[in-house]
């Protein structure tokens, strides 16, 4: 079997078993709160702690990840991170108690966190530079498809007076995340890795490299983790608690809307993925991000037009779910952009940990943006909206102060070609002519 085949069929099954886990997730996440706080009956605040917990989790185990990752390489952590989940998402459903449900919530939030950057490393082990792009484009449309198929049918069977019908949904989450860890075991992974072998693994016997003293020495790393820090704030730290709290309170639209908006921004996401791969795999990656924080900008002024037109309902509502799908097709030129850049900024050896500490700041941005955001949502509404359209254009300030930074290969690699150079390799008339890699910038 050759490589390109080995290495394509590797990177299937980790999509597919990517797309089911997302699948299963779907079942459970819109409807989580309300399992803790009202079929439990727990209360709001307890419900409150289990999501903050899964952040919490998050940041104590990912400092640990990459380097796991980099010494025993992805499969093996990711499996232990489906185990994990399985074993959290079961026990959350099992809970009656505020300890057994606290210690289920840290159980799942760790597992979660430890496949991220375990599977992101495996699609990187399976792509190339001129294929990446499409892999994680490919791995972003799948998680949206299989969170909103999975968010559609667990509507249609939850019903909070039958507390059996949650411990179903959590049933398919806990046997998803099993189906992942048999579907990641099965993979073969590529000999070598990419990019000239040992990617992401350190041999036995050899060096060490530095672990965080490194990153925090790569500039373009440093200035791309505060990018994806402000990225992460002013967009999904904001869905669940500050724009959705504006949506209600100030735009006074219903839940039922606020569900609209949201199939809206899958809605995008799902159309135009493929179709907005194609226009930007070929930019600059720091100008597409940058295009971004100008569209999110965009996105931002939309909703607070719907908090000014509240009186005059279906323009609140427009105005709000055009704020979503705006967001929506900058999720779209984001996903084959991040995280492959993320991947070519990285050492060979040291994939896993660049992985690990972009999942990190991640994690920190989902943590402190809703923190931030629910309480102005609720009481500062024109502040509110005037810090979200700064930290966008932020992001598009960021953006072009990385692309400074980063070389043609990394900020345009589709655009780097080998070109066979003319001069011989030896003295003159003495031998064929060398081939030389040049970047060449094409219009």
């Amino acid at each position: 079997m050759s490589v390109t085949t080995t290495t394509g069929t590797a990177l299937r099954r980790i999509q597919t078993g990517n797309a089911l886990s997302a699948f299963g997730n779907g079942f459970t996440v819109p409807f989580l709160f309300i399992y803790v706080a009202q079929v439990r009956g727990l209360g709001a605040s307890t419900a409150g702690v289990v999501l903050a917990l899964f952040a919490v989790a998050a940041l104590v185990v990912l400092p640990f990840t990459g380097r796991a990752i980099d010494r025993r390489g992805p499969l093996p952590v990711a499996v232990a991170g489906t185990l994990l989940a399985s074993a959290g998402s079961l026990g959350i459903a099992l809970s009656s108690g505020v300890a057994s449900i606290f210690a289920s919530a840290v159980v799942f939030g760790a597992g979660l966190a430890v496949i991220q950057p375990a599977l992101a490393t495996m699609i990187v082990w399976c792509s190339t530079t001129a294929t990446r792009s499409r892999a994680f484009a490919t791995q972003f449309f799948l998680n949206n498809l299989g969170l909103g198929i999975g968010g559609l049918l667990g509507g249609m069977v939850v019903d909070p007076e039958r507390p059996a019908s949650f411990l179903l949904l959590f049933g398919i989450e806990s046997a998803m995340y099993v189906l992942l860890g048999v579907t990641v075991a099965t993979v073969r992974m590529p000999k070598g890795s990419h990019a000239g072998g040992g990617v992401g693994r350190v041999e036995e016997g050899a060096p060490e490299p530095g672990g965080r003293p490194s990153i925090l020495a790569d500039r373009a790393m440093v200035t791309l983790c505060v990018l994806g820090f402000v990225t992460f704030f002013a967009c999904y730290g904001q869905f669940e608690s500050g724009l959705s709290a504006y949506a209600v309170e100030v735009s006074r639209v219903s839940p039922a809307t606020l569900g609209a908006a949201l199939a809206a921004n899958t809605a995008v996401i799902v159309l135009a993925q493929f179709a907005v791969l194609r226009i930007v795999e070929r930019r600059r990656r720091s100008r597409v991000i940058a295009v971004v924080g100008l569209i999110w900008a965009v996105a931002w002024l939309a909703a607070g037009v719907s908090g000014l037109v509240a009186e005059r309902h279906a323009q609140a509502v427009a105005a709000l779910i055009a704020t979503y799908a705006l967001f929506g097709l900058g999720e779209a030129m984001l996903s084959p952009t991040v995280a492959p850049l993320v991947a070519d900024l990285a050492p060979p050896r040291m994939v896993g940990r660049y992985n690990s500490a972009f999942a990190l700041v991640k994690q920190l941005a989902l943590a402190i943006g809703p923190a931030v955001g629910g309480p102005m949502a609720a009481t500062l509404h024109v502040p509110y909206i005037v810090m979200l359209v700064l930290c966008s254009l932020g992001i598009t300030v960021l953006a072009l102060l990385l692309g400074r930074r980063l070389t043609a290969a990394q900020d345009d690699p589709l655009r780097t070609v080998v070109v066979a150079s003319s001069k011989p390799a030896g003295p003159a008339g003495a031998g064929e002519p060398s081939r030389t890699a040049v970047p060449v910038q094409t219009a």
